[in-house]
């Protein structure tokens, strides 16, 4: 195992100065040494926000989108520092999805929906209910393959009044979704104590799911894996990480197959198997985490007050 300082803080075009040593990454195993230089700078890209979250890398706009939960507003970065706000009020939108053709999928938790939005326009609820009884409080969504979207329902936003609005769940339980936009089809696909984050494999045949209980007094702090089969069905759920630090409240997954995953102190890296490759400790406790920018090879990082980045070798 190596230890090693990441170094000071780099300020981009249009963000704000600051300064200071920041803790050692911790490698511990080699390819992670590949990707990660020992001395690499954190980026300070933008601060002010209240609780952000839920980033989403635009391609085809060079862009960032993330959502400021608590403070009711979806915003963009852009590489020269300018940041705007895309909508603004939200019904407490958090999770971020971008279909093809740019429309922008959202998890509402106030208006307890899936919602859809082009920039600078009203959302419009696309999912309401399941199978007669109001979804509890869309946290996180995903795009799947074969026109589909995947999304978690736990009851976060019904349970705070900062994130939502506190109402009873008209569900008996907290599930994993899958809707198909071109037949409209809703399928629950699995259930969990308080589904949160959740993605992919590279070749979409494991879906990685976190339960994050461990917020609201539950005994949550996992990341469980799924085998996806025909249909999207999914089988052979398994353990697959568990946070000592908080919960793994958000999470991407590279091309290597390498699950990137926040925590109370930091990132975690592992590998497709689960074992540890390494941490990245972050002095505030990052919310969520994505891959964008020129070859994907920039890993975005939402906090409650600020975005970050690290760029990566490879």
């Amino acid at each position: 195992m190596k230890n090693a300082l990441i170094g000071t803080f780099l300020r981009l075009p249009g963000a704000p100065e600051t300064s200071g040593p920041l803790p050692g990454i911790r490698i511990d195993d080699p390819a992670l040494a590949a990707v990660l230089d020992f001395d690499i700078p954190l980026l300070l890209l933008h601060e002010g926000t209240t609780l952000g979250d839920s980033p989403v890398w635009d391609q085809d706009r060079n862009r960032l989108i993330w959502s400021d939960v608590i403070s009711r507003r979806v915003m963009a970065w852009h590489p020269d520092g300018h940041v705007h706000t895309i909508i603004d009020p939200t019904w407490f939108i958090n999770g971020n999805a971008l279909l093809p053709d740019g429309t922008l999928v959202h998890c509402e938790q106030g208006r307890r929906c899936i919602s859809l939005s082009q920039d600078g326009q009203e959302t419009l609820p696309l999912i309401t209910h399941y199978q007669g009884g109001r979804l509890n409080a869309p946290n996180a969504i995903i795009t799947g393959p074969n026109h589909t979207l995947w999304f978690t329902d736990p009851i976060f936003g019904i349970h705070s009044a900062r994130e939502g609005y506190i109402a009873a769940p008209e569900l008996p339980h907290r599930s994993v979704y899958r809707y198909d936009r071109k037949t409209g089809d809703l399928t629950r696909m699995a259930d969990l104590d308080q589904p949160d984050a959740l993605a992919f494999s590279p070749d979409r045949k494991t879906l990685y799911v976190t339960d994050t209980s461990r917020k609201i007094g539950g005994p949550g702090c996992h990341i469980h894996a799924f085998d996806v089969g025909r249909h999207g069905k999914l089988t052979g759920k398994r353990p697959f990480h568990s946070t000592e630090n908080g919960v793994p409240d958000g999470l991407a997954v590279d091309h290597r197959g390498w699950v990137w995953t926040t925590a109370d102190n930091g990132i975690y890296v592992l590998d497709a198997s689960g074992c540890t490759l390494g941490s990245i400790p972050l002095p505030w406790s990052p919310t969520n985490c994505t891959f964008g920018g020129p070859e994907s090879r920039r890993l975005f990082i939402t906090c409650r007050e600020k975005l970050v980045a690290l760029d990566l070798r490879d």
